[in-house]
């Protein structure tokens, strides 16, 4: 216990960076997948066009990768972020695509009929896709999302490696304080397990509430 009794702030710091990565990172994942998700199953070919590169690039670049082209590449464009941001915008980009296939598949599990009969009542496509198609296909892809966001808070320890403050990244500085490394990483893990529950609990209160009945 003395390992996060004598250095609770420490930790502290680097878990609500955990935290705010996270949450900034899944509004914005979230925003554009639901965004891109449109794109793959809109009727205009260059939105289908652009949601798709969209997906393939990102769902096959490494999360790596994209921090270094994120953080290190945006500033020769004289984009100049704090380290944070970029980082939202790294896990946030990353994260979109597989949001955008987890809805995807959810809209594929509605019925075509459902959306012809919008149609047939004078609803546009965006009305039809918002008003009638994702609220349904929503129910369906609760867990997936959910597992999703998991994965990105996970993700978030990458970026500890850029100078952004996090909770993995704590583990440097207790190690230079020459704490024992495996409790400071025990700490840790138990960190990590807090955010993840959470977000797990979340997921399953909306899916006994709002997802489909199996």
């Amino acid at each position: 216990m003395d390992v996060l009794t004598e250095n609770f702030s420490t930790y502290a710091e680097g878990f609500l960076g955990t935290v705010e990565l996270t949450f900034f990172a899944s509004l914005l994942a979230l925003a554009l997948g639901f965004l891109m998700a449109a794109f793959r199953v809109a009727p205009v070919g260059s939105l289908r066009a652009i949601g798709t590169v969209w997906v393939t690039v990102l769902r096959n670049t490494p999360l790596t990768l994209l921090f270094f082209a994120v953080l290190l590449g945006l500033p020769r464009f004289g984009l100049v972020l704090p380290f944070t941001v970029f980082a939202v915008l790294a896990l946030g980009c990353y994260t979109s695509a597989f949001i955008c296939e987890a809805l995807r598949s959810g809209i594929n599990t509605v019925p075509r009929g459902q959306g012809e009969a919008a149609r047939s009542l004078g609803l546009s496509f965006g009305q039809t896709l918002t008003a009638v198609v994702l609220p349904q296909a929503f129910r369906t892809v609760i867990p997936p999302i959910g597992s999703t966001l998991i994965a990105l808070a996970k993700n978030s320890a990458i970026a500890g490696a850029f100078s952004v403050t996090e909770l993995l990244g704590t583990y440097k500085t207790l190690s230079e304080l020459g704490y024992n490394i495996i409790w400071t990483f025990v700490w840790i893990a138990v960190g990590y397990l807090i955010i993840t529950l959470t977000i797990s609990a979340l997921f399953n209160v909306l899916e006994k509430r709002y997802g489909v009945a199996r």
